[in-house]
């Protein structure tokens, strides 16, 4: 019985951060939209050539911060204001300054947990797996070069015209993997 071979993208590599850059501006005023570029290392300004939007994690960081704050101002003020208020040294029953440290415990608390669960969910992790890998120089992705993959799913996506842009880029061991 033969196996259904699904193709998944067009890969191919480059050897200096400056051609894989100029390799995504080209492929987004092209109009290319899913590609994606596997790399041993960050690479400046990547994120703009490629045309992505900016994260959501700040967002998420600061609104589970903000909560930590207010989870924590409530708890202080719901155990010593409402809860059980005694007059203590003739204090007023929700004397904020001594929770001072727990407020900020709190917020960075809830902000790294934030940080920590939203980078997780919004990168898809743990992935342990993607069809990328199928290209035989992947491996060295994280060593000395820098692959660009294009997805078939993407609408401007045909197999041998996109084969022949991606040399026109200079990208070198073109190659087709399958899902």
């Amino acid at each position: 019985m033969a196996e259904h071979y699904t193709p998944f993208a067009v890969v191919g590599y480059f050897d200096t951060p400056a051609q894989l850059y100029h390799a995504c501006e080209g492929l987004r005023d092209a109009g290319y939209k899913n590609f994606d570029a596997h790399t041993p290392f960050a690479v400046h300004g990547l994120e703009k050539a490629m045309g992505l939007r900016p994260s959501k994690l700040p967002w998420v960081v600061l609104t589970c911060g903000t909560l930590g704050l207010l989870g924590g101002i409530l708890l202080a003020w719901y155990t010593q204001a409402y809860d059980y208020p005694q007059n203590i040294s003739g204090k007023q029953p929700f004397s904020y300054q001594a929770y001072v440290p727990i407020f900020f415990e709190l917020t960075v608390l809830l902000a790294a947990f934030g940080a920590f669960f939203g980078l997780w969910t919004l990168n898809k992790q743990p992935a342990f797996y993607h069809p990328v890998m199928k290209h035989p120089s992947f491996p060295r992705a994280s060593d000395d070069k820098f692959l660009l993959s294009i997805e078939t799913s993407d609408p401007m996506f045909h197999a041998t015209e996109t084969r022949n842009f991606l040399e026109k880029l200079g990208a070198q061991e073109i190659q087709e993997v399958a899902s």
